[in-house]
């Protein structure tokens, strides 16, 4: 394809969880500070189309088509010559330069697909590389150990390009700062960005006051639900200030504009007001642990009906432990596709883990869906969960009502 993505700037990010929403951050500020900003992220919660942006709009399907079939004459000269077929990440990942190319962006946020070192992203010299944390997921190919997982990580770290570090391990983070070093990569923490919330948290916002050595902002409005997010912002912004420091202008405006009108489907996501119904992909430990947290501050003491579906390749015992506090009921359901064969066994782990908090098996989403709106009483909240398979089918069932 002749490297299209050289001659390009990128910002690169990795990490167990929080890329989707540092990089909406990273990407969305710049654009509202007047740049041409792309962004590719994963995985897709409805079309593919979604993890391609430019500007915040999703590729045409006249222009993903053309630039798939001009992929697709390449691979088929690959295996002439004998060579593998690419996955669908690395023909993704493909298509997202040649599209950023095509586009002339000044700036691409480019989301790492699983791990950092063996990554398809990992063809690029970026101006900013970010790790916003590291937890197990995906242990069968990144390790099984929180120090393998962050050396894969740390792989996205190139020489004198500097390195952002959100909150994680102290063993995991000395893995990713001693790769740094070797390769004279200055390290900053998101921990040099102070984030302090004003008030009580809503459903619809929260109000922030943001500091760091380079910029002091009060009473911002942030449109993303969560304590998580609140971790996810400090290491966007630790990168945004090194984006500045490189020459992307970016002002108060920007930021304020940007941080009161961020949306991330299925992230913390009211569906519903009436009654309350929120999806949320936590689908790996960290995540749920997470979710968990922020529903105590935002909803204290608030009893829930669950609605979970968990593929076969996930710790789902990590999960499940997660989300058990103030639980009414649980209806478990089945992920589509070949990863959700064993979902009853979500079942069994549940009653284990929670012998007192009833749980039913609704095998089709919908049906889950309803019956976990039939087992609400006055001033529970429904939480959608699990995997981005049944976030998928349950948001559409309300788009369409």
């Amino acid at each position: 394809m002749g490297n299209p993505q050289q001659g390009m700037t990128f910002v690169h990010v990795a990490g167990t969880n929080g890329k989707g929403s540092t990089s909406l951050i990273i990407a969305d500020v710049l654009c509202r500070a007047g740049y041409r900003v792309g962004r590719f992220s994963s995985p897709h919660l409805h079309s593919y189309f979604e993890r391609f942006t430019v500007d915040g709009r999703e590729i045409g399907e006249e222009a993903f088509q053309s630039i798939l079939d001009g992929v697709e004459q390449h691979i088929r000269m690959m295996l002439e010559r004998g060579e593998s077929h690419p996955t669908e990440f690395e023909i993704l990942t493909a298509v997202a330069f040649q599209y950023f190319k095509n586009e002339k962006v000044d700036l691409a946020v480019l989301e790492v697909g699983m791990g950092g070192s063996f990554d398809s992203t990992n063809v690029i010299i970026p101006l900013v590389s970010v790790i916003t944390g590291v937890d197990y997921d995906h242990t069968a190919f990144l390790g099984s150990s929180l120090e393998e997982i962050a050396a894969n990580k740390a792989g996205i770290i190139k020489n004198r390009v500097p390195v952002v570090v959100g909150p994680m391990d102290k063993a995991a983070s000395r893995v990713i700062a001693l790769r740094a070093r070797e390769l004279e990569a200055e390290v900053h923490f998101s921990s040099e960005v102070r984030i302090s919330r004003v008030g009580v948290p809503t459903l619809t916002k929260q109000i922030l006051n943001i500091e760091s050595a380079e910029m002091k902002l009060t009473g911002l409005k942030f449109s993303l639900l969560g304590n998580y997010q609140l971790s996810n912002l400090a290491t966007a912004f630790t990168a945004l200030n090194l984006i500045n420091k490189q020459g992307y202008r970016v002002d108060e405006s920007s930021i304020r504009d940007s941080l009161a009108s961020l949306k991330i489907p299925a992230r913390m996501e009211v569906i519903r007001h009436d009654p309350l119904i929120i999806a949320d992909a936590a689908h790996n430990p960290q995540a749920a642990r997470a979710l968990a947290d922020s529903f105590d501050a935002l909803l204290p003491g608030q009893r829930k009906v669950l609605v979970l579906g968990l593929v076969d390749d996930k710790d789902r015992d990590g999960i499940l432990a997660a989300l058990g506090a103030n639980t009414r009921a649980t209806v478990v359901c089945r992920p589509a596709g070949p990863r959700g064969e064993t979902w009853q066994d979500v079942t069994k782990q549940w009653r284990l883990i929670f012998p007192d908090i009833p749980v039913e098996e609704r095998e089709i989403i919908g049906m889950a869906v309803n019956r976990g709106m039939e087992l609400m009483e006055k001033d529970d909240y429904l939480l959608i969960t699990g995997s981005f398979y049944v976030l998928d089918e349950a948001c559409r069932i309300f788009n369409h009502n």
